[in-house]
């Protein structure tokens, strides 16, 4: 395994996930159609959204100090469904490929981390079929 390459990419979760998390805890406007896709609208998208940057901040931080598989897996998730967003709103495709690095990232360090030492299905044992 390559440390280095490994740093790099806790950083680059790091760094993804502080920011996004920053922007979304002072409420970001532009930011209101994503969430009306699963109905949070109103007031209450603020409210969400100062969640989800906190919720951002503490994968943030548990990816640079000590990456879980549970928060690997919840970060290429979230990051993809947040990229994914964009063009379900009517956002151009490219909305959603120039954030491919939010998700790959934390996949890509998953896949070094936890499933190259074993094969999948023992690296997410309990979670068959």
């Amino acid at each position: 395994m390559n440390k280095l390459a490994v740093w790099v990419l806790r950083v680059g979760v790091f760094g993804t996930f502080i920011g996004h998390g920053s922007i979304a805890m002072i409420g970001n406007e532009q930011w209101l159609p994503y969430l009306g896709l699963v109905g949070i609208d109103g007031p209450i998208a603020y409210q969400a959204m100062f969640f989800i940057g906190v919720v951002d901040w503490v994968v943030a931080f548990s990816c640079l100090l000590r990456p879980s598989k549970y928060v690997l897996v919840y970060a290429t998730v979230w990051a993809f469904s947040a990229a994914l967003a964009r063009p379900l709103v009517g956002e151009s495709w490219l909305a959603f490929v120039e954030r491919a690095a939010n998700w790959a990232a934390p996949l890509a360090l998953l896949l070094i981390l936890f499933v190259n030492q074993v094969n999948f299905k023992e690296a997410f044992q309990g979670t068959d079929r």
